[in-house]
């Protein structure tokens, strides 16, 4: 076999020649430099301080982009040199020939052959564990800090908090990764160029559908048995009074004799279309309804909208995020927020007027967060030190701990920076704080033939079984007494 080696030998020795140039010099060195901090900073991948969002970056994308910035200059220094050396007419006609028992080619082929294949498996080292970085709860959560504060907040105290980040906004699949990659693009250049919307908009336009990802792990289909809900109530008198709303919830799923809520919008079958005039959805003219099992198909309008008001609006198919809009980054709004917090323990209901002072408190206006943590427990503790002086004297603890859990309300919901405000974000699941079901289920859409009406009534989704009474008789049957009011809560406040 004969191994023709002039074709070999008039490409190398040119590129022997030309690679003695500066920028592919800069070149090797960025190289050299990205490799050797990079395998400094190693260890700690292993130990899991590349989890600090600042450190993963160093780590994953800046070393890395270092790196490959370094390979592209080489070659591009040979071209800039062979290109200025033939326009002044200064690049050589022949070079030395190179034969196979030269020694500088042995060692040129050597040193090309190893460093190849290290930025080989550099480059793709660098390559996965930058994908992998991108896709941690902390890149997603905490590298933009100021932009993602607010959504990072509400996750991690949400049911979800434990569900990574991508699992929800990319799920399985090349092409939505790919999507992902893109749009997240734009908003490294948005944040860069502080070029982001304050607040940032919702619902998110390029989320992949709910049925793609929700799905995954919620059956909409499977049957569900009623759910007893019991939401306390606190009063704004003296002695904060507690009464009780006991609901038992008709979640239902994919029986066609008894669908409840969930088998009623999303049994087999069943497909629900709606035209909402408005970008954040809180406002559905028209309703589409059609049952393939039973053949019926209804459109409901709203009254007093005409059919020209209709034929821009966009048409979207109903699924789990057009009810649960908010299911990991929930917002709340301050009287249920207090609600939760004194059923909880954590403000204490001894103190009097706590709730009507805490809603007071959390629902002024402050320049930042760092003014509302000093100026919360402030007033706080300036009101029971005026207007209850022995209470003040005997409750010291109690309300200092009241203070931080509404400290802690107020941090969790509230974000100046990004003109986050109380309500910015409207729940869609319910009707008590904002229209959520109602947005349809307000008794004023009505079908072409006036026969037909979206059913408002309130059990189509639950049964009341107590409304705002303070000793719901059914609780006492249930066994359930002390529902509503921890028993840290029942406890006499400290010092008393």
């Amino acid at each position: 076999m004969v191994i023709r080696t002039e074709g070999i030998r008039s490409w190398l020795s040119p590129v022997v020649y030309l690679s003695s140039n500066l920028i592919s010099r800069i070149g090797v060195v960025l190289v050299t430099t990205a490799t050797v901090f990079w395998l400094f900073l190693l260890p700690s991948t292993f130990a899991g301080a590349a989890q600090h969002p600042y450190i993963g970056i160093l780590t994953f994308l800046i070393l890395p982009g270092v790196f490959f910035m370094g390979l592209g200059l080489i070659p591009i220094g040979i071209l800039l040199r062979r290109r200025r050396e033939q326009k002044h007419h200064a690049y050589p006609s022949s070079f030395a020939p190179l034969t196979l028992r030269s020694v500088e080619l042995k060692r040129l082929g050597i040193f090309v052959g190893i460093t190849t294949l290290i930025n080989l498996v550099l480059g793709s080292i660098f390559t996965y564990q930058a994908v992998t970085f991108m896709e941690t709860v902390s890149f997603c959560g905490q590298t933009c800090h100021t932009v993602m504060q607010p959504e990072f907040t509400a996750y991690q105290n949400s049911p979800h908090s434990r569900v990574d980040c991508v699992a929800c906004h990319i799920g399985a699949g090349a092409s939505w990764f790919v999507k992902s990659k893109l749009s997240g693009l734009g908003q490294v250049f948005a944040v860069a160029f502080n070029t982001y919307p304050r607040p940032i908009p919702t619902p998110v336009k390029n989320l992949r559908p709910a049925r793609e990802t929700c799905e995954a792990c919620h059956w909409p289909t499977k049957f569900t048995e009623d759910r007893l809900r019991i939401i306390p109530s606190y009063a704004d008198d003296e002695t904060n009074s507690l009464t009780k709303t006991v609901l038992l919830m008709r979640m239902g799923g994919g029986r066609p004799d008894f669908p409840g809520i969930h088998g009623a919008h999303l049994a087999p079958g069943v497909r629900i279309y709606y035209n909402p005039s408005d970008e954040s959805r809180q406002t559905i003219p028209r309703v589409e309804y059609t049952n393939d099992r039973t053949g019926r198909k209804t459109v409901y309008t709203a009254s007093g909208v005409k059919p020209e008001a209709l034929k821009n609006l966009p048409t979207r198919l109903m699924d789990c995020m057009d009810c649960h809009n908010r299911p990991t980054h929930t917002f709340q709004l301050a009287s249920p927020a207090v609600n939760a917090a004194m059923a909880n323990g954590l403000i204490s209901t001894s103190l009097p007027y706590v709730k009507k002072e805490a809603i007071d408190l959390l629902q002024k206006t402050y320049a930042s967060r760092e003014e509302a943590e000093a100026a919360i427990p402030a007033g706080l503790d300036k009101f029971y030190q005026q207007k209850y002086p022995d209470v003040y004297a005997k409750n010291r603890a109690a309300i200092a701990g009241a203070g931080q859990a509404i400290v802690a309300i107020y941090d969790r919901n509230i974000f100046p920076a990004m003109k986050i405000t109380w309500g910015t974000y409207p729940n869609n699941l319910g009707h008590m704080d904002f229209p959520g079901c109602f947005r349809c289920h307000d008794g004023d859409h009505t079908s072409a033939s006036g026969k037909n009406t979206i059913p408002n009534d309130c059990d189509t989704c639950h049964h009341i079984l107590a409304m705002d009474e303070a000793n719901p008789k059914i609780l006492t049957d249930l066994g359930i007494t002390s529902q509503g009011q921890s028993p840290a809560a029942q406890q006499p406040a400290a010092g008393k």
